[in-house]
C-alpha cells in the first residue's frame, strides 16, 4: 500500500504588519549572503539575472528597511550584501517554519486520516500578487478630504512621498488614516522620466532619482531608478526616448507620476 503523503505548507511570513516573504524569496537571499553575487545566485537557483534583480527590489520596496545591499554590475552581475535586518528575516523565517512542520505533524496525527477533514481551511496563502510592476509599502502620512476624492499622502522611505488621489469610499474601505500601513502600486508606463531642475509640470509627484540600471529592448527601454536607500521606481519608456535623455547608470532624474496613476492597497 503506497503511504499517504505528509502535509506540507509553503509558508509566507510577515513580521507585524509589515511586508510578506515567501520560501523562494528566502533561498534567494540566502543564496546571495553565500555567494555575494546577483549572477551567481541567480544561476545557482536556475533564475535569469532580470527575475533576480527584480525580486530584490521588490524585497526592499516592501520592507521597512532594505533586506539586501545591492549594487548593479551589468555584465558581471553586481555584488549583494544580506544587511542585518535581512539575517534576521531569514532566521525568523526558518525558525517559523521549523515550527509549522512540527504544527502540521502533529495536526496530521491528530486528523488521523479523516476523509471529511478540510484542511484546506485551516491554511491559507498570505502572498499578494499585482500585475503592477511597482509596489512600495509606506505609511499614511496626511488624508485630505474632498467633496468626491480624497488626497493621501504615504511616506515611502524619509524624505519620498508619494500623493494617491482616490475616492472617499476607497478610503473608508480601506481604512486608510494617518500612520496606517499602505502599499502603492504604479505601473511602469504610468511613469515618465524627465531631466533638469526646476521642472514645471502638472503631475503631482515629482520624485528625484538616479539611474541603477537600463535594460534596452527593440521598442522600449526598463529604466530602473533609485529614489532611496534600497527603494526604486522602474520607468518603461521608448528607447528613443532613453536615448535622447542619455540614460546612463549615475544619471539623476525625476519622476513624475500623476496621482490617479496611484492605486492602493492594504494587507
Amino acid at each position: 500500500m503506497t503511504a499517504t503523503p505528509a502535509l506540507n505548507a509553503a509558508l509566507s511570513l510577515r513580521r507585524g504588519e509589515g511586508a510578506r516573504v515567501g520560501g523562494d524569496r528566502i533561498a534567494l537571499m540566502e543564496a546571495l549572503g553565500e555567494l555575494g553575487s546577483i549572477r551567481a545566485a541567480a544561476a545557482q537557483l536556475g533564475l535569469s539575472y532580470k527575475a533576480a534583480w527584480d525580486a530584490v527590489q521588490a524585497l526592499n520596496n516592501l520592507f521597512d528597511a532594505p533586506l539586501v545591499a545591492a549594487q548593479a554590475g551589468g555584465r558581471q552581475g553586481g555584488t549583494a550584501v544580506l544587511t542585518p535586518r535581512g539575517r534576521a528575516v531569514v532566521a525568523a523565517f526558518h525558525r517559523v517554519e521549523a515550527e509549522l512542520a512540527g504544527a502540521l505533524e502533529r495536526l496530521e496525527r491528530g486528523l488521523g486520516g479523516a476523509p471529511d477533514t478540510d484542511v484546506g481551511t485551516l491554511f491559507w496563502s498570505l502572498g499578494m500578487r499585482t500585475s503592477a510592476r511597482n509596489a512600495l509599502r509606506g505609511t499614511v502620512a496626511s488624508v485630505t478630504d474632498g467633496a468626491v476624492n480624497a488626497e493621501v499622502t504615504l511616506q515611502v522611505a524619509r524624505g519620498v512621498e508619494i500623493v494617491a488621489v482616490v475616492t472617499r469610499a476607497s478610503v473608508a474601505d480601506l481604512g486608510l488614516a494617518p500612520g496606517k500601513p499602505a502599499i502603492a502600486l504604479i505601473k511602469s508606463s504610468f511613469i515618465v522620466l524627465a531631466k533638469g531642475e526646476g521642472l514645471m509640470t502638472s503631475a503631482r509627484n515629482q520624485i528625484a532619482g538616479r539611474v541603477i540600471s537600463r535594460e534596452d529592448g527593440a521598442v522600449n527601454s526598463e529604466i530602473t531608478l533609485e529614489i532611496a536607500d534600497g527603494k526604486t521606481l522602474t520607468a518603461t519608456i521608448t528607447r528613443e526616448s532613453a536615448e535622447h535623455l542619455k540614460l546612463e547608470l549615475g544619471e539623476a532624474i525625476t519622476a513624475l507620476i500623476k496621482a490617479p496613476h496611484v492605486i492602493l492597497a492594504v494587507e
